[in-house]
Parts: C-alpha cells; sequence; structure tokens
C-alpha cells in the first residue's frame, strides 16, 4: 500500500487581479480565507536552500534552484523523525510542532510502556537518563534502574545512569522536561550529566520540552493534520511484564488507541523492529496491519538480501520495509551512487521501501558517519543531503523518507511533484 501523496497549493496572501468585480472578489476571498484555514502554511526557514546553495554544480542542483520561489505545501514522503531532533528535544510537543510547520505529513511517536502500562513518547524504553531531566529530580532518579552515579576522576570511572520508562508511572513520566539527548560521561553531578549537546545541534530550545503520552500525541497530530507513524519499541524488560503483560498486548494495546480515537487505519503506518510484531498486526488487526513497517539495521549479508529473504518476508504480508538508508545504497565503479542488491530485490518482490534518516549525521564533509557508511567515498558536503534524497526517491523509489529536520525533505518532495 503506497503513500498517498497530497500537495495542495498553500494560499498565504490574496492577489487581486485587475477586472474583477467586488462580488467576484469576495468569492475569491472568501474561497481562499477557508483554504487558507484548512491547511498548514509550510514555513521551511534557510536551511533547505543553503544545502542547495552547497551542492557540487549539476542538473540536480540547477532543478532544486529553479524551485525556490514554489508555494510549498505538506508532504506525506517527508516523514518526521522523532520531530525535528535537530534542534528540538525529540518527541516533545515543541518538536513535532516544528516538524509539522516544516511540512511532514507524517510524523512519528516512538512508543513505550510505563510502569502503570501507559504508552508513552520515547526512542527507547530505557533513554530517560539522557533525553529527560529525569537525574536532577532526586525523588525521580531514586526509582530509576540505575539512580545516577557521578564520575570519579580518580579512577577514571565514568558517571552512570539508566532511567526507563517502566520505572515510573505516566504522571511522574508527565512530570519530566524534555531535552536534547545527550549526557556528560564526566559529570560528577546530576546537573552537569545532562549536558553533552553535540556541537552541530542547539539547546536553545530544550527550556521547554513537554512530554507526551501516546494517546495526546494522537491528539496533537489530528490537530495538526498530519498522519502517524508509531513505533513499538522492543522491550528492554522481560515479557511478559510485571508477570501479566505480553508483547501481543502492549502491540494491540499501541493500535487500539487509535481505534479508540477515531483515526482511519489509512493514515496509520505502524513500525517495529520485531518481525513478529508486523505479523501480529497483519494477521490480527488487518486493517492496521496493511501498512505495516518492518524495520531493519541488520547489516546487509547473503541471508538478508538475497531475493529469496525478500520474498520470504513478502509471503508471510509484510507490506513495507524500512531499512536504514545505507542498506538501499551503494557506489558503482564511477563512485555515482546507487540503489544496492537489497533495495534491488526488495523492490523486485513488491515490497514499498521507507528510508531512515537524514539530517541526522551533522556535517557530511568527513563522509556522513553511521547513516552513510555504504556511501562514504561520495559523501563530502552538507549538499550531498539532497543527493542521497534524490537516489532515494528516484532510483531506489522509496514511498518516504524519515529526517531529523523535515524542511529539507519537504522542500525536495514539493519541487519533484511526489
Amino acid at each position: 500500500m503506497k503513500l498517498a501523496f497530497t500537495l495542495p497549493l498553500l494560499i498565504g496572501s490574496l492577489t487581486v487581479l485587475s477586472g474583477c468585480s467586488t462580488a467576484d472578489t469576495k468569492a475569491n476571498a472568501h474561497q481562499a480565507a477557508a483554504a487558507e484555514s484548512s491547511q498548514t502554511l509550510v514555513q521551511l526557514g534557510p536551511r533547505p536552500y543553503y544545502l542547495i546553495n552547497d551542492m557540487d554544480a549539476g542538473e540536480l542542483k540547477n532543478t532544486l534552484q529553479a524551485c525556490e520561489s514554489k508555494l510549498l505545501a505538506p508532504s506525506d514522503f517527508s516523514i518526521a523523525h522523532r520531530g525535528a531532533p535537530l534542534q528540538f528535544p525529540e518527541h516533545t510537543r515543541e518538536s513535532y510542532i516544528a516538524a509539522a510547520r516544516m511540512g511532514a505529513g507524517v510524523i512519528e511517536c516512538d512508543v513505550a510502556f510505563t510502569k502503570d502500562r501507559e504508552l508513552v513518547c520515547r526512542h527507547a524504553q530505557n533513554d530517560l537518563h539522557t533525553t529527560t531531566n529525569i537525574v536532577a529530580v532526586p525523588e525521580l532518579n531514586a526509582k530509576c534502574t540505575q539512580p545516577f552515579v557521578p564520575a570519579d576522576p580518580a579512577t577514571g570511572t565514568q558517571a552512570q545512569a539508566e532511567c526507563r520508562t517502566s520505572d515510573i508511572t505516566l504522571a511522574e513520566f508527565k512530570s519530566l522536561r524534555g531535552k536534547m539527548d545527550a549526557f556528560d560521561p564526566e559529570a560528577t553531578t546530576p546537573e552537569a550529566y545532562l549536558g553533552g549537546t553535540a556541537d552541530w545541534r542547539t539547546d536553545l530550545y530544550s527550556t521547554r520540552g513537554t512530554l507526551l503520552s501516546h494517546r495526546e500525541s494522537i491528539e496533537l497530530f489530528k490537530e495538526l493534520g498530519v498522519k502517524f507513524t508509531p513505533e513499538l519499541k522492543t522491550p528492554v524488560v522481560d515479557m511478559p511484564f510485571r508477570g501479566g503483560y505480553s508483547q501481543r498486548d502492549y502491540a494491540r494495546q499501541m493500535i487500539n488507541e487509535y481505534i479508540k480515537a477515531g483515526v482511519s487505519p489509512k493514515d496509520v503506518w505502524p513500525q517495529s523492529f520485531l518481525l513478529d510484531d508486523v505479523i501480529f498486526w497483519v494477521n490480527q488487526m488487518p486493517e492496521f496491519g496493511h501498512q505495516a513497517v518492518f524495520l531493519d539495521e541488520k547489516p546487509n549479508e547473503p541471508n538478508n538480501v538475497s531475493m529469496a529473504y525478500m520474498e520470504d518476508l513478502a509471503q508471510q504480508g509484510v507490506p513495507i520495509l524500512a531499512p536504514a538508508l545505507w542498506k538501499m545504497l551503494t557506489l558503482d565503479d564511477n563512485q555515482q551512487i546507487v540503489p544496492s542488491e537489497y533495495a534491488i530485490n526488495a523492490k523486485a518482490a513488491g515490497l514499498d521501501l521507507i528510508a531512515w534518516s537524514v539530517e541526522r549525521s551533522g556535517p557530511l564533509n568527513n563522509g556522513g558517519g553511521w547513516y552513510h557508511q555504504s556511501i562514504t567515498d561520495a559523501i563530502n558536503n552538507d549538499g550531498d543531503t539532497f543527493t542521497v534524497i534524490d537516489v532515494l526517491a528516484q532510483d531506489v523509489g522509496v514511498i518516504g523518507i524519515f529526517s531529523d529536520w523535515p524542511a529539507t525533505t519537504t522542500y525536495y518532495a514539493n519541487c519533484m511533484g511526489l
């Protein structure tokens, strides 16, 4: 099932044409106002244009430059990875709103569960110590699986902490403040441990990081007019949790929250790294399983790249495969970025593909890090972000791309009319 790409023209201002009657002008103004009130005004900011200017000269750069005055609309091709975590604390209300304003048509809530079995938006069940201020809240730090332990400079021992969503209740979770995902391993105080943000990110927007339950994220996304791609996070605790909460209970609960909220299955792409979760949705909750996404970050090896592997996934009912972007790309003899064997076989087996994640690697002048590991020799400037997006869209044929800064992918989708 492919994503439905809808790119309505946004009206930011009215131009009254000469020769129009007063009645025509009023009618046009009424129609424009109605259109504007039902749309989200896309605000890209300067970054996409900075990246275009940084690109190597060529046809793609010329094409993208020609779109600089184009009116833009939200696009389902542009998927917000945890919101807009290049600058905003991930999985916070503020991060989600920023992503919607940048035209992301689909936004991700990674779903974990609390001690009282409520679902919340967190990238991992055990990341509260790096994504929130929990270690600086004494009564909640004490409940962590591993409460904060300061670094010991004398012995060279680094600071330690591990705080899980399952350590605390929903009410306690909601009392925390989201922050940029980082920590200082040399910290000797809880407050210092909250630092460590990468120098290419920022803490400018970390003073207000509003955490959300999964249900609250659904209501917010409905208000923003975007679609949903929740990821069921792999638990780090033994399942069944506390003796009675099974993995299937967890998987079913996530989908049920969309059903209770009256969300159409066609607007939801549930994800998991666990194939059993995907097959469960496909077989037991088929309305939502129809767009289930199997996430993949395993190294490319013969047993998980072959046509036989891809056909087996398709035969089990997997509709969409979402690998890390490097798995779908390789370099040809001329050092040009091209689809990998993995991508070619997946498409031939009838699997739709989604890529993750662009804009997550910081400056690309050093090869792009983990997310670009298969094409490092072709990555040497920030403008290569658009080159990667273009190969994924035009040559691999992905139906969407996750981004940490959705403005870039939104710009590309609008320019190419996806």
